[in-house]
């Protein structure tokens, strides 16, 4: 018989705590009016996600101002623990020089080659998380206390 976990429901500061954490998540846009995922390395910026890309649709949903949603997670199968956080929000290009300068120094490689010359901010406008973890773990608490 399995073990049950007890299910913890985050707040913004810790689902934004978390995502500090990770450097992959999946992004869900529309491409050709269709839904699509693709994994995606991303920084917190501001309190937004930012991924740099090459252009295609990824881009032309910034461009367009579209709604995408963004999932980031840390599981563990075995232990059946873990975490996992979602940001839907508008995604929009950074145009700006004084931003573009600052992200462009410190952002992560892409770990596909080729040239990757646009980021994308998307706004943080919802976002929701879960922690699974085992009955009498301490739950997570922010110096706050949330």
């Amino acid at each position: 018989m399995s073990k049950a976990q007890e299910l913890d429901v985050l707040n913004r500061r810790q689902c934004l705590d978390l995502l500090q954490e990770v450097r992959v998540g999946r992004l869900v846009f529309t491409e050709d009016a269709l839904p699509a995922v693709q994994p995606v390395n991303f920084r917190l910026w501001r309190d937004d996600l930012v991924i740099r890309v090459a252009g295609g649709a990824k881009l032309a949903a910034a461009a367009d101002n579209l709604v995408v949603a963004f999932e980031a997670d840390e599981l563990d199968p075995d232990l059946r623990t873990g975490w996992s956080v979602t940001v839907v929000g508008h995604a929009q290009p950074i145009t700006d020089i004084d931003e573009l300068v600052e992200l462009a120094g410190t952002f992560l490689q892409p770990w596909v080659d080729g040239r990757r010359d646009h980021f994308v901010r998307i706004r943080t406008e919802k976002i929701t998380g879960r922690r699974f973890r085992e009955p009498g773990l301490p739950q997570y608490r922010n110096a706050a206390g949330d």
